[in-house]
């Protein structure tokens, strides 16, 4: 297998330099430049890589889209994309490349939020992470910490059977959404996160967090239809068909002892009836699937003021007490998620099989 290491960048002259120069030991590393306006395509190519320049800045999805391109025309098997400013180490570009090399159909993403150097990772980014990640869990089924990752390595065939229509910091979202939704499976490996040279990210936490947030929603609005079909479909399929018949077969012949007292006979019908509503309540209660729905209901209603909150973190001085960390933590809690999923039988995944 042959792998391309893309590298997409805007104004990333200090840092690109040292990323390419660290990525050549594992493979070619493509450049492209997002329409920068310093050096960063000079440095790049100083640094050994090969360099696409886009005329005007377009986006991160679009510089991606740009380097599969160039991946196929290369015949490369697989694409690594990289960050380029340095907050991700390319000494980790082996352990991605081994994790995806030892499996077919899966997209490898290297995972930021194990062990993260003090400062990698301001806390108002990391709570929009955790965010996004509980949502893709609870839209698609599949459980990853962090989502929005950059580091990843793609096989090139994926892109014959996704088309990721979104651009910006949403590709990265919508490739996973879109991939598991065609049976494609996701492996996150943990990796290094390191404080970036730049004393800001090329994330912009109100247009970019608002465009992944719609996109999310989107996909969260049809799970929640499906959540509402099943819920619909439980709640009538009693009253037809044969079960109907048979429950009712059964409470008339229980209250034919009491056919010659109408009172007796009404009660004993009623009975049957109230005894009928405790067993599927005492069902309802021990099915992990409506527990699932009322944890994401309930991160689903907070979402509104969360994200509200993670915007004025994003803004607010690093001194100031962190309020919002806790409430993140406890409504978008994939732990609590995937405890109910582990005495699920069968997960139905709105979008693709279950992962």
């Amino acid at each position: 297998m042959t792998a391309l290491i893309v590298v997409p960048v805007f104004n990333e002259a200090e840092t690109v330099g040292s990323v390419v120069a660290a990525a050549r030991a594992y493979a070619p590393v493509l450049v492209v430049d997002d329409g920068s306006r310093d050096e960063s395509a000079e440095v790049a190519r100083r640094a050994g890589a090969e360099v696409i320049r886009h005329p005007r800045r377009r986006g991160k999805g679009a510089a991606i889209r740009t380097g599969i391109a160039a991946a196929r025309e290369r015949g490369a098997s697989e694409v690594v994309t990289l960050d380029g400013d340095g907050q991700h180490s390319p000494a980790d570009l082996g352990l991605v490349l081994d994790a995806a090399r030892a499996r077919r159909r899966t997209i490898v993403i290297g995972g930021r939020l194990e062990e993260p150097e003090p400062d990698a990772l301001p806390p108002g980014r990391l709570n929009a992470i955790r965010v996004a990640g509980f949502f893709v869990n609870w839209a698609c089924g599949v459980k990853l910490h962090d989502t929005q990752s950059g580091f990843r390595v793609y096989p090139i065939e994926l892109f014959d059977e996704v088309r990721v229509r979104r651009g910006g910091f949403v590709f990265e979202t919508e490739v996973l959404v879109a991939g598991v939704a065609r049976g494609w499976r996701v492996h996150e490996v943990s990796v290094a996160a390191i404080p970036r040279a730049r004393q800001r990210s090329r994330f912009r936490p109100i247009s970019d967090g608002v465009a992944i947030g719609g996109y999310l929603a989107g996909r969260v609005l049809v799970r929640w239809g499906l959540e509402m079909g099943v819920l619909v479909g439980a709640l009538v399929k009693p009253f037809f068909g044969e079960r109907r018949r048979v429950r009712h077969r059964a409470t008339l012949e229980a209250a034919s002892v009491y056919a010659a007292s109408p009172p007796l006979w009404a009660l004993s019908i009623g009975s049957s009836a109230i005894q009928h509503v405790l067993n599927k309540l005492a069902l309802w209660r021990r099915d992990p699937r409506p527990r699932r729905a009322l944890i994401a209901a309930q991160a689903t209603a907070a979402a509104p003021i969360l994200l509200g909150l993670l915007v004025l973190q994003a803004f607010a001085p690093r001194r100031m007490p962190d309020f919002v960390s806790p409430l993140v933590r406890w409504f978008c809690s994939q732990e609590r998620l995937e405890a109910e999923r582990s005495s699920l039988a069968a997960v139905v995944n709105p979008v693709g099989p279950p992962s």
